[in-house]
């Protein structure tokens, strides 16, 4: 496996998403699984794995932990900080609020530092100076090694930089999610030496091509139930797209995974996608995609074709959307 940048910090191009272990798109696995999951990933050359604390809540943070103990010095652990986590989906990113939490998420995770603390969502009742001020002292005290932004517009992430410098940037980026293409953040990114991390890289399953139009989202288990563009209306518009990367992906003698993840990896070497799986299986596909190599030039045609196939529905629910930061 290869490494890239982000930051300062330096981890496997690809990563592991640790999310699903705790549910959100089904029912939470069995940590026996979880744990045999995330450490196949470490045997096949991750180095990066991502969590966060409402995971579960807490429960992913707890399997990544005990999963990644036996070899904690050679794995980056990415988690994050920002709900309030009280049976709502309020936001807390008070000062005050992160230093207690952090204590939590590093007892969780079995560990004295975290190598990347994000905060999950950008918080517009707490100044992200304040923000990025809270980080810097827990930096200082050596309890986090850097420090990350989700979801932050590209004015946001200037402001954090100016009183800590900001290591990555992790927003919902895929063949099917471009904003950040044009909402300055990817741009942002490269001017100030910011890595990027998408996560959802294969479209929360879409660009895998195993979710069709009779597909159906459990809604007291799986958040896609209230993502508009994975409603039936929607989900028949956007399949001419899955059968054009199907097709393409078959040229290419690879997955529609690989070849999403493999897309994500060429458009610059400050990108580090982070796919979540529940299985092994899965997780060796992903990992494949290290081995497809994309030109610039299948680069610049994919993004033509992609030109093509117009995205239909958002990209989440009202309530997940209203906390996306789009400060200009």
């Amino acid at each position: 496996m290869k490494q890239r940048t982000l930051g300062t910090m330096k981890v496997s191009e690809i990563g592991a998403g640790c999310m699903t272990f705790a549910g959100n798109y089904n029912a939470p696995v069995p940590k026996e699984q979880a744990i045999k999951t995330i450490r196949t990933a470490y045997e096949n050359g991750v180095t990066f794995f991502d969590t966060a604390e409402v995971y579960g809540p807490y429960i992913s943070e707890e399997f990544v932990g005990e999963a990644l103990a036996p070899f904690r010095d050679k794995v980056q652990i990415a988690t994050k900080f920002g709900f309030a986590i009280d049976g709502t989906i309020a936001l807390n990113s008070r000062p005050e609020h992160i230093r207690k939490v952090v204590e939590e998420s590093l007892k969780r995770l079995r560990t004295d530092h975290i190598d990347l603390y994000y905060q999950h969502r950008v918080d517009p009742a707490v100044p992200i100076e304040e923000v990025a001020g809270a980080l810097k002292e827990l930096i200082n005290q050596g309890k986090v090694l850097h420090f990350g932004l989700s979801e932050a517009s590209a004015k946001t992430i200037r402001r954090a930089h100016a009183v800590q410098p900001v290591a990555a940037v992790q927003s919902e980026y895929s063949l099917w999610t471009r904003n950040v293409e044009l909402n300055g953040v990817l741009d942002t990114c490269k001017e100030l030496g910011i890595g990027f991390v998408p996560w959802s890289p294969v479209g929360a399953g879409f660009l895998t091509g195993k979710i069709d139009t009779n597909t159906k989202f459990d809604p007291k288990t799986d958040f896609r139930a209230g993502f508009p563009r994975f409603s039936q209306e929607f989900l028949k518009l956007n399949m001419p797209l899955i059968e054009w990367l199907k097709a393409y992906a078959a040229k290419k003698g690879a997955t529609p995974s690989q070849i999403s993840l493999a897309w994500l990896l060429a458009k610059g070497p400050n990108i580090v996608p982070i796919p979540g799986t529940r299985t092994e299986v899965h997780l060796l596909e992903n990992l494949g995609a290290q081995r497809v190599q994309l030109t610039a030039t299948d680069v610049l045609a994919i993004d033509t074709m992609l030109g093509k196939y117009p995205v239909f529905g958002d990209r989440m629910g009202e309530a997940h959307m209203s906390q996306i930061d789009y400060t200009v």
